[in-house]
């Protein structure tokens, strides 16, 4: 059953957000975002209130879709915001962590993305770190991680999800 969230009120967390796993693929562009403060809302807030809340309710393994690159120290603000939400959801205590590094994700949007058609065709070029990737890999490989359900903190890097098969 479809739950509308507001990721701004959830103290106290919400019934609903009892469960053991939480898959969190919330993100957004910095032009759908409109501004440096709405993106930081949307893909690090947001997703760090989700994980609180779930966390109180009982959850014990949080699988986040990140980015390749993500780092607390880059010098690209969307990369650091991706790293930012990384080492805090990392430092909640959750029994486990999964963190999917995904490089350009492919999929059906239902919009023209004229970016991601170009990332597509430079792809062949690219070394496999920065090839794109299927959002349906990224999904299996985290789904499997859910499934080994191995405590601590474990980064799955592009090359990895592009072989989840």
């Amino acid at each position: 059953m479809p739950v509308a969230v507001d990721y701004s009120r959830l103290e106290p967390p919400p019934p609903w957000a009892a469960a053991e796993h939480v898959f969190c693929a919330l993100g957004t562009t910095m032009r759908q975002a409109g501004s440096a403060d709405a993106f930081r809302r949307v893909d690090l807030d947001y997703p760090l209130a989700l994980a609180r809340a779930c966390l109180a309710r009982g959850a014990r393994h949080f699988l986040l879709v990140s980015a390749v690159g993500a780092s607390t120290d880059s010098r690209f603000f969307y990369n650091r915001v991706k790293g930012e939400v990384e080492a805090a959801i990392a430092a909640l205590g959750f029994r486990s962590v999964t963190i999917a590094r995904p490089s350009l994700l492919l999929g059906d949007r239902g919009t023209f993305r004229l970016a991601e058609q170009v990332g597509r065709v430079a792809s062949i070029f690219a070394p496999p770190r920065w090839r794109p990737v299927s959002a349906e890999r990224v999904a299996r490989a985290l789904v499997s991680a859910a499934k080994r359900d191995e405590p601590g903190v474990r980064i799955l890097e592009n090359p990895e999800l592009r072989d989840a098969g």
